[in-house]
């Protein structure tokens, strides 16, 4: 579009300079509808002044926001509303932060609050997992008598929540006379421990759930691995004959992948009717979970028959199927036409991608190679794959030196030393591996242990690794004596080198590897389950060998299929196999 070419013969026509603006998807056409405005003397108009910031925070462009800031920053005396419409749109755009600089200019001016402020500032807030800030805006709330205000109230539950400060997040819901559905939806969203409880409850109210709460109470099911919840919900769903939008969808295929039902997941998306990118990643991301690299791509080039783009998530989800299943060929392919194919530039995510993927394969030094030549600075995300990557192949001298890049970067992590320990353990460098532990202890920083969460009958009973405080604790653990005979009698014999510790003997690290979280829960599972019923696991940390050799043995001798899903990928067990093929 040539904007000079519109017809400007009725020069304050507003009409017509609206339509212009409307049709307007470049700055330099942005700049010269705005200089013909100030010629004219229209922006000399707060309606025009308004219609216009409010389009470039609309647009989809991402240079019209920050000409937006230009053109408000030249406003004499915005008023309240021109000081929120900005607030707003930056809240939800990729520098949150500048919304809260906004609000302290806002109060340095002449112009007042009113309700409409502060859940644009809380939903910065929320973007920026900002505690601090939430409680500062808290604050300005009570002291200008706004704590009653639903929409105040709402924004400050949500953003509660998303910091993790959930016993604030319920004690505002529960001061709440009568909670509408945007109040039952904040406090649902991001707990999911309690989300589908509350669901629950909400039900049980006057108020009837809506997509918001659904999509809500699935992303709680996904993230905790409940399935049988999942399925009411979308059972519910069904009954209830609630419009399937596009993020119900994504949503339910999202939930039923990671609870272990690619099926479902597939069978969801093709009930479909309009397919967004955001569905076909989604569906794509379940193939990379469940370690499906050949659906994952299959599906990658099919969306694109269909007359869909990727995205730069939809690439994100394509490169981590390759990676979990080793096509390296695919994967480099797939990444280099980000660019020259798609005009998407890759992202740091992108390179951590493809940096695991030739660390997974044992292409160590094309790895490294990568890493220094890539255009990005690596973070500790991306040295931390090569790290992980030298202990699976046994590369200790690389494994040292990737280990002292990583402290140096993020000297607060756990697991940078638990990996840069067992590296020096695993070369029997027992003094440097003594050294990175007595590092750790005195940063104060501590590992994460292992969890694992089964859920039976409704209720998840969550194990940790040397655990003995589940109820039951005593028959689990007599259980597992039987089994272990049973494991020992079909050849077993213990996974010790992820125990890589030199201050216990052998006898003292089969003992610990035999009371990882996994065990304890898949043997709760065979005691509390139907025979012949799958058993599902979620585990907070990527599975050991030994575990991952049990648990294929345990689905042959006890004919039990287990589902286990670990910090990154799924592992479905069959008849003594694995569906990873060993490849994780």
């Amino acid at each position: 579009m040539n904007v000079i070419s519109c017809s400007f013969s009725l020069e304050h026509n507003l009409y017509e300079t609206m339509s212009c603006l409307q049709r307007c998807s470049k700055q330099e056409e942005l700049k010269q509808i705005h200089a013909r405005m100030l010629k004219t003397g229209l922006m000399q108009d707060s309606y025009v002044i308004t219609k216009f910031l409010s389009f470039c925070i609309s647009s989809t462009s991402s240079d019209f926001l920050p000409y937006a800031q230009i053109v408000f920053d030249g406003c004499d005396r915005p008023d309240t509303f021109l000081w929120n419409l900005m607030i707003r749109g930056f809240s939800c755009s990729d520098e949150p932060e500048r919304s809260l600089l906004l609000y302290q200019r806002m109060l340095c001016s002449s112009a007042p609050h009113n309700a409409y402020t502060f859940p644009s500032l809380l939903k910065a807030c929320s973007n920026l997992s900002a505690f601090e800030e939430t409680t500062q805006i808290h604050a300005q709330i009570t002291k200008l008598g706004y704590e009653n205000d639903v929409y105040a109230v709402n924004s400050l539950i949500n953003s509660y929540a998303v910091t993790g400060n959930f016993k604030l997040a319920h004690l505002l819901f529960d001061r709440i006379p009568e909670p509408d559905d945007v109040s039952w939806n904040s406090v649902i969203k991001d707990m999911n421990k309690e989300a589908l409880q509350l669901f629950h409850e909400m039900q049980n109210s006057d108020v009837e759930p809506d997509n918001v709460s659904l999509a809500n109470a699935l992303s709680a099911c996904a993230q905790l691995g409940a399935l049988e919840q999942g399925k009411w919900i979308h059972s519910y769903l069904n009954k209830t004959r609630i419009r399937m939008d596009s993020v119900l969808g994504c949503v339910l295929i999202d939930m039923y992948a990671k609870c272990g039902e690619m099926e479902e997941a597939l069978e969801v998306f093709k009930n479909i009717k309009k397919k967004s990118v955001q569905a076909w990643t989604a569906l794509i991301s379940g193939y990379a979970y469940h370690g499906h690299g050949r659906e994952a791509i299959s599906k990658f080039m099919e969306m694109q028959k269909m007359g869909i783009k990727p995205n730069v998530i939809t690439f994100t989800a394509v490169l981590t199927a390759c990676s979990y299943t080793g096509l390296v060929e695919e994967g480099k392919l797939i990444f280099y036409s980000m660019e020259r194919d798609y005009n998407l530039k890759p992202t740091i995510e992108h390179y951590g991608c493809i940096v695991d993927l030739l660390g997974r394969a044992g292409l160590l030094d094309e790895a490294k190679r990568f890493i220094q030549e890539m255009p990005l600075k690596p973070n500790a995300v991306i040295w931390g794959a090569l790290l992980k990557a030298c202990r699976i192949h046994k590369n200790i001298e690389l494994g040292e030196e990737i280990g002292e890049i990583l402290i140096a970067i993020d000297p607060y992590h756990g697991g940078r030393y638990v990996h840069k320990a067992n590296i020096h353990a695993m070369g029997k460098k027992w003094d440097k591996a003594a050294e990175t532990r007595r590092l750790m202890k005195e940063q104060g920083v501590a590992k994460v242990p292992g969890c694992s969460t089964i859920s039976l009958e409704g209720t998840t009973h969550e194990f940790l690794a040397g655990d003995r405080s589940h109820p039951e604790i005593e028959k689990i653990q007599s259980k597992w004596r039987i089994m272990r005979r049973k494991l020992e009698e079909n050849g077993y014999v213990p996974e010790l080198e992820d125990i890589l510790l030199d201050l216990v003997d052998d006898d003292e690290r089969e003992a610990i590897v035999h009371q990882h979280s996994e065990k304890l829960a898949i043997t709760y599972g065979l005691i509390k389950s139907k025979p012949g019923t799958v058993i599902r696991i979620m585990k907070n940390l990527r599975v050991c060998k030994d575990c991952h050799k049990v648990t294929k043995l345990i689905s042959k001798i006890y004919k039990r299929d287990i589902v286990m899903r670990d910090r990154t990928r799924f592992h479905h067990f069959r008849d003594g196999k694995c569906s990873c093929g060993d490849y994780w």
